[in-house]
């Protein structure tokens, strides 16, 4: 593995003449782990792309600027990933990014058949010497680490064998996504990369991330995601860069006791100026002190001047939402709701009543935007029932309203939505979501995707629904109009209904959850912390091997001396579920027979025993499941 090491230094990076950023400084080291924040429109992708070698600085060092690598690093984003061949089935595709670790296998491959045929010194040197190579790099968990990898992002065991060009554009990306990690290259770059993942797919993509032996930088406003992997932040303002150590709630609360410090120090030096240039002044024609009044001056000018903290970049849209008809207290029952298409994705049932905030999380596909676009009369469901309480009135979001297009401008749409509103009425009600001045007359088209948001949710609240319904609302928002939204929905006086993938949304929004996994959907009268806390605890699959607690010593086998280990352990496992299955059988029996039936404390005695046997049994056959 090289020794990474990429400087920039008071970097310019220009795009059609203008300056996107002025003053990048930034370093990167092996084992670096980045965060790269900002407001959408700062820069962050510009800087993705200069790293990756597609855009080059604009100043020299003759300007004081310039970007050095050092060695050869491989530097990969998901933009450099491509299939050359979609008649490769996923597994076939994803394998291909081991192909350093599947020559060394081929390799030690033909090194074991030159020793068995001639246990020679020399054959015997070459088998071990590409043996520990092969461990070292992790030959014998590749295939398991990309097994869980792609389980974990969603994709079947049929779909494992599909050829890539039966994919969706969707699926493809994800593929694409999962090469590039596996690939490992010396820097990872990831922009939005937990965009359209869900929350399981995400939390393996943190483990490997923390695990990952080499450098990652990330772009992204999933601030949970930066909580749970980077160790430095760089936040892009104004078009210059400031680092912050630790990650992203260390960076928010080392931002503000850095600006508080400096507004401090800055306010001080301009009072002891003040003071100064006033002494100066009582004193300058006065011949006895005017030399004294020029050194005082003079002092002013030899300070090292603090200088005013920049103003936040903190835009954002400044709405309220408020209910004006409250609803009946039961806002929505479902009974035995059977949702899906053509086949059922889950079935439940559940109430919702004034003021919950009930959050939907689960798996891609797995049913959580369906259970809301039944609920809305989007899609029918397939049997059951559900019904809305009295004077509900529904109010919902999703993707789809953030994907519209027309020639009109923000403006007529606003007004066609309605058309009881004078111009003045229509624009301010924009102006709250960052439409003024002539931005109020770009059409549908030119808006961007988080302008689309805006404009929806604009259209939305001003409907001032009791039971709001939402879809994925956060998706094109950076953190600081995610933020905001969080606080416009926390005082909100009306009930909420919401699908999203973004964790640190759903804790602090949801007080209870609907979710999907394992082929079923559950209710949860508790939030996000307390459904965690009640997860079970997953074996965590790194991108290396894990260390043992103690070292051992270094030995070889060969292949055929593991399969034959195996084999005695297998034989082993299946002896000891024979022999639990044995007693169970006769404690069971015992359970049943008449002198046990009527002695209530030696039936509890069999039952805890039956149950440690249980337990056990479960233990052995994950082990025989393992072996085999």
């Amino acid at each position: 593995m090289i020794t990474l090491q990429i400087e920039i230094h008071k970097g310019q990076v220009d795009l059609s003449g203008e300056p996107i950023l002025s003053d990048i400084n930034l370093n990167i080291t092996t084992n670096s782990r980045i965060g790269i924040v900002g407001r959408n429109g700062c820069g962050k992708t510009t800087l993705l792309r200069l790293l990756s070698g597609e855009l080059s600085l604009a100043n020299t060092e003759s300007d004081g600027g310039f970007m050095a690598i050092s060695g050869n690093p491989q530097i990969s984003t998901l933009s450099q990933m491509t299939f050359a061949d979609n008649s490769l089935t996923l597994v076939e595709e994803i394998r291909s990014a081991y192909k350093d670790i599947l020559q060394m296998k081929a390799d030690l491959d033909a090194a074991q058949r030159d020793m068995e045929n001639s246990a020679t010194e020399e054959n015997i040197k070459r088998y071990t010497n590409l043996l520990e190579l092969f461990t070292r790099e992790g030959g014998f968990y590749f295939e398991k680490e990309y097994e869980a990898a792609i389980k974990k992002f969603g994709f079947t065991e049929e779909q494992k064998h599909r050829p890539l060009s039966e994919f969706s554009g969707g699926q493809r990306t994800k593929i694409a996504f999962l090469k590039l990690l596996l690939s490992k290259p010396d820097l990872l770059l990831l922009d939005e990369p937990t965009n359209h993942l869900d929350i399981q797919a995400v939390s393996w993509l943190e483990d490997y991330i923390k695990n990952y032996k080499k450098a990652v930088l990330i772009v992204s406003h999933d601030r949970m995601f930066l909580d749970n992997t980077v160790t430095e932040i760089y936040e892009i303002e104004h078009g210059k860069t400031t680092r912050y150590v630790g990650n992203y709630s260390q960076f928010v609360k080392l931002k503000r006791e850095s600006r508080d410090l400096q507004t401090k120090e800055y306010i001080a030096q301009q009072k002891e100026i003040a003071r100064i240039e006033a002494t100066a002044e009582r004193f300058r024609y006065k011949a006895t002190k005017a030399a004294m009044a020029q050194s005082k001056l003079k002092s002013i000018e030899r300070m090292e001047k603090i200088d005013a903290p920049d103003s936040y970049d903190n835009r954002t849209f400044k709405a309220t939402l408020e209910v004006t008809v409250q609803s009946a207290k039961e806002v929505l029952t479902a009974s035995n709701l059977c949702i899906g298409f053509d086949t059922p994705l889950a079935t439940l049932s559940f109430n919702v009543y004034r003021g919950d905030r009930v959050g939907i999380i689960g798996g891609n596909g797995k049913g959580k935007s369906t259970l809301v676009k039944t609920l809305v009369g989007k899609i029918p469901a397939l049997s059951g029932s559900f019904s809305t309480g009295a004077l509900v009135n529904v109010g919902y979001f999703d993707q789809q309203m953030a994907q519209i297009r027309g020639s009109e401008t923000v403006l007529d749409n606003m007004i066609t939505a309605f058309p009881s509103l004078t111009e003045f009425e229509a624009r301010s009600a924009l102006g709250a979501f960052l439409f003024s001045g002539e931005s109020v007359f770009k059409t549908i088209d030119m808006l961007s995707g988080g302008e689309r948001v805006r404009l929806a949710l604009c259209k939305l609240f001003r409907k001032s629904p009791n039971l709001l319904i939402l879809d994925e609302p956060t998706n094109h928002m950076d953190i600081i109009s995610k933020e905001t939204l969080e606080d416009i929905l926390l005082s909100y006086n009306g009930t909420l209904i919401f699908v999203s993938h973004d964790r640190y949304f759903v804790k602090k929004l949801a007080d209870r959850l609907i979710t999907f996994e394992n082929d079923e959907a559950k209710v949860w009268d508790f939030g996000y912390d307390e459904y965690m806390l009640r997860q079970p605890k997953e074996e965590t699959l790194t991108n290396s091997p894990q260390k043992s607690e103690k070292k051992e010593k270094k030995t070889y086998t060969t292949p055929l001396k593991e399969k034959a280990k195996r084999e005695r352990a297998l034989k082993r496992a299946e002896e000891k579920i024979a022999e639990i299955e044995t007693i169970l059988g006769d404690l069971k029996a015992q359970q049943q027979s008449p002198e046990n039936l009527a002695d209530y404390q030696k039936l509890s005695e069999l039952q805890e025993q039956i149950d440690a046997l249980e337990e056990e049994l479960l233990k052995q056959m994950e082990i025989w499941e393992e072996l085999t």
